[in-house]
């Protein structure tokens, strides 16, 4: 009998590839990465081949979108639940790092011209459903 993986997931880099795939592997299904030795070699590839692919068996293929669909994908605070936008009370709220700040501006120039990375940039929300902007204190 031929088992053939199935592609569920691609990402962008394989830390998050390998999250998922422990997850799934928990669950008792197969995983198989594709990608992800290049993409750990140079990431400025990784959208040049499409990020790094999970792939399943073909006969897990089901069980595994149910297990990726369950993971929720917004935010939560350090107590676990979700985080609510303060202009129209949704919980699909997903964090982003941004450079608007004159400090993160300059931390990011140096680390250009210095060729250093991380530089600082500041983290903050913003609601899928109206696009509102806003720091959790």
């Amino acid at each position: 009998m031929s088992q053939t993986f199935k592609t569920i997931a691609k990402f962008q880099y394989t830390a998050e590839a390998q999250i998922i795939k422990g997850r799934l592997e928990s669950e008792g299904i197969a995983v198989f990465l594709s990608d992800n030795i290049t993409i750990d070699t140079d990431p400025l590839v990784s959208n040049a081949i499409g990020g790094v692919k999970l792939k399943v068996l073909s006969t897990d293929a089901m069980q595994a979108q149910h297990i990726l669909e369950s993971i929720n994908k917004y935010s939560i605070d350090d107590e676990g639940k979700a985080i609510h936008c303060p202009n129209c009370n949704s919980t699909e709220v997903a964090m982003f790092s941004t450079i608007k700040d004159l400090k993160s501006f300059f931390a990011f120039i140096f680390g250009f011209i210095s060729c250093t990375l991380p530089f600082y940039s500041k983290d903050k929300y913003r609601c899928a459903n109206c696009n509102t902007e806003f720091d959790i204190k």
